[in-house]
């Protein structure tokens, strides 16, 4: 069975996928934290770098990762003009929280000088990662950025990205480039059934009815 190990790094979560000595790495976090990532994965041999999103708060090391481990950078087609520019995808806010929340993204984007990156694996909606040595699908999350993606392991755990957040409480995603998009995501997320939930910000839960009816 497939282990997810959760990296904390800061208020932003990586995550190892691994099936023995075999792993993948799921975001990469901020530049401050490369050391403790890297002391993470060092037990493991890192096949694959995805990306569940453009944002540089998940983005920061991967080149210096992928450097490290020679392992290639997988994410969406749709997000890659993030790599450029977090502007390329303007945010909204969800309520005042969100709102908060958006006001010090647009803060700590503005400051960041992310090492440039080259995905050379673009992923998409059911690709099927066991290549890579575990039992996992893609799922198409967009709605938060355009390509935004998450991994389902073993049917029984789903790494979301930001697709939904758990920074102050589980919901869906405070910050969208597409609120209707982002919603049909949450759905489809309560869709998947019995799952751990793992966000990129905060603690896993179990999954829910993310969206309630009108």
């Amino acid at each position: 069975m497939d282990m997810v190990q959760r990296i904390k790094c800061g208020n932003v979560n990586c995550y190892i996928v691994s099936n023995g000595a075999s792993g993948i790495l799921i975001d990469t976090g901020k530049e401050g934290y490369l050391d403790a990532v890297i002391e993470a994965c060092k037990p493991y041999k890192i096949k694959l770098i995805v990306l569940t999103h453009g944002h540089f708060d998940h983005t920061e090391n991967a080149a210096a990762l992928s450097e490290l481990f020679e392992a290639p950078i997988a994410m969406h087609k749709d997000d890659v003009d993030l790599i450029e520019s977090y502007k390329n995808q303007p945010l909204s806010a969800q309520n005042f929280l969100g709102k908060m929340i958006l006001s010090a993204t647009h803060i700590n984007f503005s400051k960041s000088e992310m090492r440039p990156l080259t995905p050379s694996v673009f992923l998409k909606d059911g690709d099927d990662l066991s290549k890579y040595g575990i039992s996992a699908k893609v799922i198409g999350l967009p709605g938060h950025t355009k390509g935004s993606i998450g991994i389902d392991i073993d049917e029984k755990k789903t790494i979301v990205g930001d697709a939904l957040m758990n920074i102050f409480y589980p919901t869906v995603s405070m910050l969208y480039n597409d609120k209707k998009i982002m919603l049909d995501s949450a759905k489809k997320i309560t869709g998947l059934g019995e799952r751990i939930i793992y966000f990129g910000h905060g603690k896993p839960v179990r999954n829910r009815v993310w969206v309630k009816k009108e």
